[in-house]
C-alpha cells in the first residue's frame, strides 16, 4: 500500500520540479541596471555597427547618454542598420566633412520622447537636433497610415520598422533607409539657360518718293523763277 502512495506523490514532485525549471529558464532575465546608453542599447539589438561608428566618431553618442542621464528631457532616435547605409550611393559617407556627419546624426535625433501612437498627432514638420526645420534646411515630416509611420525629409521616404527600445524617456526606431536632410543631399540647381543671341536688326528701307512727294518749298521755288522771267522779258519788249 506504501509503494502504491508513494508512486503518485514522487510522480508529482517530479513533473512539478521539471515544471518549474522549464519556467524559471524561460523567463528573460532583468536588463543590467545603470544608466542608460545609446551604444549599448543599439548594439543589443544588432545590425547597427555603421550608425554605432558614426555616432562614436561624432560624439554624438557621449552627448545623448549625458542628456539621458542628466536631466528629465527625453530623446526619440531614428536609427538605420547596416543594410541602410549600405544602399547608400558609393562614397556618400566620405564625402561628407566633419561638421556635415555631426548634422547627419543629428537629423535623426527628436529632442523630446515620442511614443509610436504619439506620430498620429504631432505636427510636421518635426524639430530634430540637427538645427531649422525650415524647407531647404533640416524638415522632417511623419505621415502615418493605420499603423504604418513613414518618416519624410525632402529627399526620401523612410518607413518605421519597428522599436528597438522605449523606457518613456527614450524611444529607438529602426528605420529602413538613411534619412537624408535636404541642406546635405539636396539635388544641385539646374543653371539658367544661357540667352538665346538676339537678331540682328535691319534696319527698313526708306521708300523712294514720287514726283507726289514733291516738297511745297520747291515747287514754289520754280513758280518764282518762270514770273520773274517772264517780268524780264516784258521790260526789254518796252524798252525797245
Amino acid at each position: 500500500m506504501r509503494k502504491l502512495l508513494f508512486s503518485p506523490i514522487l510522480l508529482f514532485l517530479m513533473f512539478f520540479f521539471l515544471y518549474f525549471s522549464t519556467s524559471s529558464a524561460q523567463t528573460p532575465s532583468p536588463a543590467p541596471s545603470g544608466p542608460t546608453n545609446i551604444t549599448a542599447v543599439l548594439e543589443k539589438a544588432g545590425q547597427f555597427t555603421t550608425f554605432i561608428k558614426i555616432m562614436k566618431s561624432t560624439q554624438e553618442a557621449d552627448q545623448i547618454n549625458t542628456q539621458l542621464n542628466n536631466s528629465n528631457q527625453g530623446l526619440t532616435i531614428f536609427a538605420p542598420p547596416d543594410n541602410a547605409f549600405a544602399n547608400l550611393k558609393a562614397g556618400t559617407l566620405n564625402s561628407l566633412s566633419d561638421q556635415e556627419k555631426v548634422q547627419l546624426v543629428q537629423f535623426h535625433i527628436l529632442p523630446s520622447f515620442i511614443s509610436m501612437s504619439q506620430f498620429q498627432t504631432v505636427s510636421n514638420p518635426l524639430r530634430t537636433q540637427a538645427g531649422n526645420s525650415a524647407n531647404g534646411e533640416f524638415p522632417l515630416n511623419v505621415t502615418t497610415s493605420g499603423n504604418q509611420v513613414n518618416v519624410t525629409t525632402g529627399v526620401n521616404t523612410a518607413t518605421v520598422a519597428n522599436t528597438i527600445y522605449t523606457d518613456g524617456q527614450l524611444a529607438v526606431y529602426q528605420v529602413d533607409q538613411v534619412l537624408l536632410p535636404l541642406d546635405l543631399f539636396a539635388a544641385p540647381t539646374a543653371p539658367a539657360p544661357a540667352p538665346s543671341k538676339l537678331d540682328k536688326v535691319i534696319p527698313a528701307k526708306t521708300p523712294a518718293t514720287t514726283s507726289d512727294d514733291t516738297p511745297a518749298d520747291a515747287s514754289d521755288a520754280t513758280t518764282t523763277r518762270v514770273s520773274f522771267g517772264i517780268a524780264l522779258i516784258a521790260a526789254i519788249f518796252l524798252m525797245l
